[in-house]
């Protein structure tokens, strides 16, 4: 196996797996099982469990953060004299994820949005730390922009609601095929992952605007 396909053999068991049953449950060897590969190939192209489990991100994020830092600055160079809205914002992020190649597989955006929901919900200090220095700049930038369009907000309330929302998108997407089907059976009318966004992006608009009591 050529070495390109011995990591993306590593990385796609890896993110099954790690979604599938999280971080701490997941062994190395459960991964080189999987990828049909042996231990010393893991050793040697991600060096440890850690380093694996921060590829497995960077595979994800690399992407979608340098468009999402294209289209900030698209964004931003229409913005002087006007405040974004709330939605226009979320539009944002979610087109450039469906942009970075997740229209065409919601399997994909599921895994990711369950490693998502982890990284928050299991002990990976390193892994905050490393999402942190490698993407903290350019969600910064759109942080910034949510704060201003959200100026009634204290820190404290905008806080808990921006992880309302993303506990609601990760709830969403992370099963979005199993949503679909169940809006097929019970509506008769199924969804792609575009129209699961659609529907969900205006939702959490609502949920951070809404007036606080």
């Amino acid at each position: 196996m050529a070495q390109k396909d011995t990591v993306k053999s590593i990385l796609n068991a890896a993110e099954e797996l790690f979604s599938e049953r999280g971080f701490a449950e997941t062994s190395l060897r459960n991964i080189t099982t999987k990828a049909g590969v042996n231990l010393a190939a893991v050793n040697y192209h991600f060096g440890s469990k850690k380093e694996l489990i921060q590829a497995v991100f960077a595979r994800f994020l690399g992407p979608f953060s340098e468009q999402l830092e294209e289209n900030l600055a698209h964004l931003e160079s229409g913005l002087p004299g006007r405040v974004p809205a709330m939605e226009e914002l979320l539009l944002l992020l979610s087109q450039t994820a469906l942009s970075s190649g997740y229209h065409d597989s919601p399997r994909r955006l599921g895994i990711f949005m369950r490693l998502l929901g982890l990284a928050y919900s299991q002990g990976q200090g390193h892994l905050r730390r490393f999402l942190q220095k490698e993407y903290g700049r350019v969600f910064n930038i759109y942080m910034k922009l949510v704060t201003a369009a959200t100026p009634e907000l204290s820190d404290e309330e905008r806080f808990w609601r921006i992880h309302f929302m993303l506990g609601a998108t990760v709830f969403t997407l992370s099963g979005a095929d199993s949503l679909s089907a169940m809006a097929e059976y019970d509506l008769g009318k199924g969804s792609d992952i575009a129209q699961v966004v659609d529907k969900l992006v205006p939702f959490l608009a609502a949920g951070v605007n809404a007036p606080h009591r």
